[in-house]
């Protein structure tokens, strides 16, 4: 059985006007200037024939009239064909200056939205939980934002607004031609109605193979993307064919879907060439015979024949813009599914200032499931005093980042409360909340601007001296200036020119910058050499003096160094305790841990050697 081909056109087309429609309201003014100058290109259209037909009927009957009288009437003829030739240029000459107009508004128009509605859908991604983040696509999320958003935004200008003044000629028209000629209004009423049964079967074919497209270069995006992030490992392992492959593959599938969408189109332009072909020959033979009879003037024919092709440059545009709408469609349709996600971490509807917020953490009877469905906290309560260093340890999947990231609420727990100075984080608003949080996490991401720029990421206010302190705090300064510009040096992707060191110290130093409170480690120093570590360890110590420190490590020197160890486990703290008291305990967790580690270092050691 063939696959049936789903209609969803309409669906689709509703859901991209309601999407668009909000930020279209607010250019009323230069909407409606651009309407108003369509208008006139429509009327002078219907005019620009006029002056042809009175033109040839006054050729004509000084041609009859030459045979039986003098010559006068044809110098009288000479004016009136120069007077509808003037009369010709100047609708010429108005019809570019409201097409030209229309343009022009509808451009800017189009730029305009698509700029707000850009904006828009990402800060809408900006706001998704890490729930999202961790399934989606980067690759297909930047292909929405961009690609997407500019296929949206050329179409309504190129396509989407030209065919409503078709559509308004065509309906102006097929008035004109009823009260003309009822007989040969049925042609192009016949022709219409061919395009519109032509277009109903092919559209929904046509959106469904742009749909495929979209979606094919959305996961070529990801994976280009995602080899090119990891060109060290490809070149490495030797798995350029094997990536390269799998993008030929992706490629190919894209590349066919593209095909037909283009060869569905050709073929409505090509049926409603044909359809306009007949109905041309259909006009010019019973128009010919009905000026033989009396019934028409010569001009009346031409004017009829000049209508015709008015009104089937319009058919064809509309057959040649309805493959490029449903393919925009198909677009809007993927935007209108990124905004549709909903965004599970909101700020109260009237949150509370956190005022002389100091570090004391709680979190109280939290309960929440992972993304499998069990369990992954039950009733974990815990309590953390402002200003204590804390080390959270504990098997993988145990809920450690999770737990962490409660606090700055990138996601929320099932049930319970999490509280910073006995503030609730769901009572506070977001950025207030994260503005008293510092995180360094173990890869650290710098952007592609200065090192003073990155640092100041830490707090956008932070003066240059500031800067200059906190990078000095971090021992990150003699390198920098080591560097050609300095505190000018524009980082590479990621910070990549960069040792993993280097990144890390210029991390700490926009953390410390921050001056928060709280600072949340994630396994800052794995990962590094061994002198690269020890220059790190002193970095943290300075950014955690004085602060409440959450830090995920498994670094034993670090967690030595701090004043209480949580192992978690089974959804639960199994274990708590200073580390000096649990590594004299052979019974305890980590204890355990330690000895394994130890073990494993000396393993290693004695293969090396």
């Amino acid at each position: 059985m063939a696959k049936k081909t789903p209609s969803i056109n309409r669906k689709a087309l509703t859901s991209t006007l309601r999407m668009v429609w909000p930020f279209v309201k607010r250019h009323k003014l230069l909407v409606g200037l651009g309407f108003l100058a369509l208008m006139g290109d429509v009327l002078f259209r219907i005019l620009e024939p006029w002056p042809i037909k009175y033109a040839i009927d006054a050729v004509s009957d000084a041609l009859g009239a030459e045979l039986e009288t003098t010559a006068d009437g044809s110098g009288n003829v000479v004016g009136v064909v120069v007077f509808w030739s003037v009369a010709l240029a100047v609708i010429v000459a108005g019809r570019a200056m409201c097409n030209y107009g229309s343009t022009i508004a509808f451009a800017k128009t189009g730029v305009k939205v698509a700029a707000r509605l850009r904006s828009k859908v990402f800060e809408h991604i900006q706001s998704l939980s890490l729930r999202y983040h961790s399934t989606a696509s980067v690759g297909d999320t930047s292909q929405r934002l961009v690609g997407d958003m500019g296929r949206l935004q050329e179409v309504a200008v190129t396509a989407g607004l030209p065919m409503v003044g078709n559509l308004l000629t065509l309906l102006t028209l097929f008035i004109v031609v009823i009260v003309l000629n009822p007989v040969l209004a049925l042609v192009v009423i016949a022709t219409a109605g061919g395009y519109l049964l032509a277009s109903k079967v092919l559209s929904p074919k046509i959106t469904s193979a742009a749909r495929a497209t979209r979606k094919g270069e959305g996961q070529l995006v990801g994976d280009a993307a995602e080899a090119l992030a990891a060109i060290r490992v490809v070149q490495a392992y030797g798995l350029e064919d094997t990536v390269a492959s799998g993008f030929a593959a992706g490629n190919n599938k894209a590349l066919k879907a593209g095909i037909k969408a283009r060869r569905l189109a050709a073929r409505l332009e090509r049926s409603t060439d044909f359809m306009v072909g007949i109905a041309t020959a259909v006009v010019l033979g019973f128009g010919g015979w009905q000026v033989l009879v009396g019934v028409m003037t010569p001009g009346d024919m031409v004017l009829f024949l000049m209508y015709l092709k008015i009104a089937m440059k319009p058919l064809r545009d509309m057959a040649k813009y309805t493959g490029r709408i449903a393919r925009a469609t198909a677009s809007g349709e993927r935007i209108a599914a990124l905004l549709d996600e909903p965004v599970e971490v909101k700020d109260p509807a009237e949150p509370l200032p956190m005022r002389d917020v100091n570090g004391e953490l709680c979190f109280w009877h939290i309960d929440a499931l992972d993304g499998r469905g069990a369990s992954l906290f039950d009733d974990l309560t815990l309590k953390i005093p402002a200003g204590q260093r804390v080390a959270l340890l504990g098997p993988s999947g145990a809920g450690k980042s999770t737990l962490a990231g409660y606090l700055m609420r990138l996601a929320d727990p099932d049930s319970g409360t999490v509280m910073i100075d006995g503030y609730s984080t769901r009572n506070v608003t977001i950025t207030e909340l994260r503005s008293n949080i510092a995180t360094l996490l173990q890869e650290s991401v710098l952007f592609s601007t200065t090192i003073a720029e990155n640092i100041r990421y830490g707090r956008q206010d932070a003066t240059d001296a500031e800067v200059l302190e906190a990078a000095y705090r971090a021992g990150a300064h003699d390198f920098i200036v080591a560097l050609p510009q300095g505190y000018d040096t524009v980082l590479g992707n990621r910070g990549d020119t960069l040792s993993g060191g280097q990144r890390q110290r210029i991390a700490i130093a926009r953390a410390l910058v921050r001056e928060a409170p709280i600072v949340l480690l994630d396994e800052p120093t794995s990962g590094l050499d061994p002198a690269s570590r020890a220059t790190v360890e002193d970095s943290i110590r300075e950014l955690t003096r004085g602060r409440t420190t959450v830090a995920i490590t498994h670094d034993l020197s670090m967690i030595q160094g701090f004043d209480r160890v949580l192992w978690l486990e089974h959804g639960r703290i199994a274990e708590d305790g200073s580390p000096q008291e649990l590594l004299m305990d052979p019974t305890s967790k980590l204890a355990q841990w330690a000895g394994s580690q130890r073990r494993a270092m000396e393993s290693a050691s004695e293969v090396q050697s």
